[in-house]
């Protein structure tokens, strides 16, 4: 693990993560840790790779993974906005 990397933390890392998260490391800081654990410095990140809050975690090296693909919208797919749906002309 090094600075760069995005790594996808689960409640396998640590308990705290109830809801996963993306993780960019900016560097694995050389603080005194049980056997196994580390401190990781770094950015929380969304989907879009975006950094959205600057974290300290600290986390069971064999829990970490990379994460998901993140699954593109289909081209030419149609997604409805409730625009298409018919309108209801009875009081005009």
């Amino acid at each position: 693990m090094k600075a760069g990397d995005l790594l996808y933390v689960t409640r396998a890392a640590s308990v705290q993560f109830l809801r996963p998260i993306r993780f960019r490391v900016i560097r694995v800081l050389d603080w005194p840790t049980y056997d196994g654990w580390v401190w990781l410095e770094g950015y929380q990140v969304n989907a879009a790779g975006n950094a959205v809050s600057r974290r300290r975690i600290f986390v069971q090296r064999a829990g970490l993974t990379a994460p998901p693909a993140v699954v593109p919208p289909q081209a030419g797919g149609r997604r409805s906005t409730g625009r298409d749906a018919p309108m209801d002309v009875k009081g005009c």
